[in-house]
């Protein structure tokens, strides 16, 4: 079987959710001991959760982010702040838990899973990281498409591999992050040519980038856009054409988890370029994913509003690595404990309001 008809298996394994678990869950809800909607959108994330895991009793006790890396083609344009060096120093980092991620998902309980998936470098050597690399990074998008679909197809397979991996060993929550100099371009460009967007909306300033270099995205992305036909291509068409590995995983992870029936926990602007190509691919992923956070980069307001998700937190970041999906993992945490945990009126003997 190619990696594209397994891509293809997933996507058809995915099931809608049902509506009356959620039902069920705001009975629940109504019932605690406490005022009506006291606790505003943490019941709201507590009933999806219930849908999702078809329970009014949800649990998400155990907590990972999937971290993927990649390198890409593209910065040969120019376009990132950054050597493409410091992906590969990062992906050291992270096994080396000295990195953000690794001390925000540590504050939540959740562990972090590190994935060299087209890391433009031998490393091999680093341990404590999964070494599942399909090329030392991309193509060059400015003048042809960034992968093939076989590649794109198989980088899809990794995530979705990485997603079947964690639930089998007992996680119930899994949070989506990256690592890859110049992703933000690739991140930019899959938002244009999914939402339609103006080019020059949808570019932010990345890692620090000067104004020099953001003319030089915004040129570069119109280029590749043009040059690889985006408008004419399936999803998995523009995932290959303006993706990348990591992102390419990231979209693997979503479908996993949706067609396991796991919640999934995405990050900022990187990680929802993969939602969005996710739910393209496969609508009925949408219930599965929590946008965590509402990124500064301003492709992912867009992303969101294409998407008709609302995010949890708002805290100006644009950092990645799955921060944001940590630090909202918490959250999560809190409105399953509070209606799983939590007694009804009568359970607890508290009379009823009038």
């Amino acid at each position: 079987m190619s990696s594209e008809s397994a891509v293809n298996e997933v996507v058809s394994g995915v099931k809608l959710t049902d509506p009356t678990a959620e039902a069920r869950a705001w009975e629940r809800l109504d019932n605690l001991t406490k005022p009506s909607r006291s606790l505003g959108r943490l019941e709201h994330i507590a009933a999806r959760v219930a849908r999702v895991q078809d329970t009014d009793h949800p649990t998400v006790a155990r907590k990972i982010i999937l971290l993927m890396a990649g390198d890409h083609g593209v910065v040969a344009e120019g376009v990132a702040m950054f050597p493409q060096d410091v992906t590969w120093q990062m992906v050291a980092n992270f096994a080396a838990k000295g990195a953000a991620i690794n001390q925000i998902a540590a504050s939540v309980g959740a562990d972090v899973r590190v994935h060299d998936v087209g890391v433009a470098r031998d490393i091999s050597e680093i341990a404590g990281i999964e070494h599942v690399k399909i090329a030392m990074g991309t193509a060059n998008m400015a003048h042809g498409p960034a992968m093939t679909r076989e590649e794109c197809s198989q980088a899809i397979m990794v995530g979705v591999e990485a997603a079947e991996k964690a639930i089998a060993q007992g996680y119930t929550l899994l949070g989506i992050g990256e690592m890859g100099i110049g992703n933000t371009t690739a991140a930019s460009a899959l938002t244009a040519a999914f939402t339609g967007a103006a080019v020059e909306d949808v570019v932010g300033p990345g890692a620090g980038a000067t104004d020099e270099i953001l003319a030089r995205k915004v040129a570069v992305i119109k280029t590749a856009l043009l040059e690889n036909g985006v408008g004419g291509l399936d999803a998995l068409g523009v995932l290959s054409a303006v993706g990348g590995f990591e992102i390419a995983a990231m979209t693997g992870v979503v479908l996993g988890a949706a067609r396991a029936g796991v919640c999934v926990v995405s990050d900022g602007v990187i990680a929802g370029s993969a939602v969005l190509a996710a739910v393209r691919m496969c609508p009925a992923v949408a219930d599965y994913v929590f946008p965590s956070h509402r990124s500064a980069e301003p492709a992912h307001a867009l992303q969101l509003a294409a998407l008709k998700m609302e995010p949890v937190l708002e805290l100006d970041m644009r950092l990645g690595e799955g921060t944001g999906a940590a630090l909202t993992m918490g959250i999560i945490d809190a409105s399953v404990r509070m209606i799983s945990g939590m007694l009804t009126f009568a359970e607890a003997g508290v009379s009823v309001p009038e």
